[in-house]
């Protein structure tokens, strides 16, 4: 009987299942967008319980489209948005304030008050990350010390923390009636709570936060069993045996297994991760250090990240708060209409500039506007916007590790745009290499999921599933490309400051 790996994909913007065969063909696929919430300038939140509810809709859903039943499916993997924090109840379920997704800033003054009791290298050394709104930790915090008996509650012991990953699994298991509390290595180095060295919760930075230890889910690896579905569920009994955040599963599904290989996910945001091995890596040019995987008990591989906060979400603001699109597709169409972005530049500091800037303090621009500039010309600034923000930390990424990137392995929603893809290469000066699988990063969770049950037999098989669709080729001229560069530069600059 042909059998099956299902991925819980659950991202910044919407959930899906999607169903893999053996060959890392996708069988069949579910999909439900979840609301983003705005309470106020700087704030980003979701509803955990829509997400659950989502979630559930979509395993159904991805099953009924396969024809297939739970005796199909071998077992779960799960990926999702990084550092988005949810914070619950253990006896009810219920979360206790919306989960304060990864974008959010309101979480500055926690920062700079740690800034100054303990510096930020104290963190650094110990996590590998800046101290910064984007990671976990600021926001348990605010949720501990804002939601009135939130912080007494947690003291008692009876709330949790988790990632979206931690909220999944605990409710896939079962939720108030034994759902397993546990996350993998890669989320919890995201949190600014473990130690990058031993891949534990370090003592001395939850004392620095002061968040009860009681909240944290147990720290596990990427692959391995946590726990098998409740038996109120479509899939009661199949093991959940895969984790990992959502662009860590994106390198693992383009097979980038060993040190020096790379990928750039091209989704809300952009992140680059080039894999160091068993090294660990301190960036001296503003990018973090991060867990790549662990495969259960081998040791953890490290990576370098380059995280851009806002890339197709700056598509999204487009289309929703401007009007310009009906689609975000529509936007290569308006992006062609004109030759090039006749001197526009749109720099998205949104929610500030991650790498390689990390400025809370930077706010969105359009600059270099005159009478000639129509909406062609801003949708082809925003796409390149998103070319931009890459090169500059595959800069970072070739002078922290002095072996220069000579291919960029891409994936996600926005790689379907050849226009951005050809700017990309030409911007860069290398080649831009798409595969024929783009869904990596469900790819990349069915993986250690398949690797945990024996479902595949190794890493060697998993590269034989890699496989290229389409190459871009730089096409752009040295003078042509360092002249953009510069400009760029400049528009950056006139983000800084704008926040007091």
């Amino acid at each position: 009987m042909t059998s099956y790996m299902m991925s819980l994909d659950q991202g910044t913007t919407s959930t899906r299942a999607i169903i893999f065969d053996h060959s890392g063909k996708i069988m069949a696929k579910s999909q439900r967008e979840h609301e983003q919430i705005f309470p106020r300038a700087g704030w980003v939140e979701h509803d955990p319980l829509e997400i659950w509810g989502n979630t559930r809709e979509v395993m159904g859903e991805a099953l009924s489209r396969a024809q297939l039943t739970r005796h199909d499916i071998v077992g779960i993997g799960i990926t999702n948005q990084r550092e988005t924090a949810i914070v619950w109840n253990k006896k009810t379920g219920e979360p206790v304030y919306n989960a304060v997704v990864w974008q959010d800033t309101r979480t500055q003054s926690t920062i700079d008050s740690l800034e100054d009791s303990h510096g930020s290298e104290y963190f650094r050394q110990k996590t590998g990350l800046p101290l910064a709104t984007y990671f976990s930790a600021s926001k348990i915090v605010w949720i501990l010390d804002t939601v009135e008996g939130a912080r007494e509650a947690a003291e008692a012991g009876d709330l949790l923390f988790g990632t979206p990953d931690t909220w999944l699994l605990w409710n896939l298991t079962g939720g108030v009636d034994g759902g397993v509390h546990a996350t993998d290595v890669t989320n919890a180095s995201r949190t600014l709570l473990m130690d990058i060295t031993t891949c534990q919760w370090d003592d001395g930075l939850i004392e620095a936060w002061g968040i009860p230890s009681s909240l944290l889910p147990k720290i596990r690896s990427s692959s391995e069993v946590y726990g098998h579905a409740h038996s109120s569920s479509l899939l009661r009994e199949t093991p959940i045996a895969g984790i990992l955040g959502d662009q860590q599963a994106a390198t693992f599904g383009q097979a980038a297994f060993d040190a020096g290989q790379s990928k750039n996910t091209y989704g809300t945001g952009n992140f680059l991760i080039v894999n160091t091995g068993e090294e660990i890596v301190r960036s001296e040019h503003g990018l973090l250090t991060t867990v790549a995987f662990q495969l259960g008990d081998q040791a953890p591989r490290y990576a370098l990240e380059g995280s851009i906060a806002v890339t197709g979400s700056l598509i999204q603001w487009l289309r929703d708060n401007l009007g310009m699109i009906s689609s975000a597709e529509d936007v290569e169409t308006l992006a062609v209409s004109v030759p090039d972005n006749g001197g526009c530049y749109v720099v998205p500091a949104f929610s500030g500039l991650f790498a390689p800037y990390w400025r809370s303090d930077a706010r969105g621009v359009i600059v270099g506007l005159t009478r000639f500039i129509n909406k062609g010309h801003i949708a082809r600034a925003a796409l390149e916007a998103t070319a931009f923000q890459t090169r500059e930390v595959i800069d970072a990424v070739n002078a922290d590790t002095g072996v220069p990137v000579t291919e960029l392995k891409v994936d996600g929603g926005m790689v379907k745009n050849e226009t951005l893809m050809q700017f990309q290469a030409d911007i860069l000066g290398i080649p831009v290499v798409r595969p024929l699988i783009a869904e990596t990063t469900a790819l990349g969770a069915a993986y250690a999921a398949g690797l945990a049950l024996g479902y595949w037999s190794d890493l060697d098989e998993l590269r034989a599933n890699w496989g290229e669709d389409k190459r871009f080729v730089p096409a752009m001229e040295e003078k042509q490309r360092e002249d953009a560069l510069t400009m760029w530069k400049k528009a950056v600059t006139r983000t800084f400051d704008w926040e007091g």
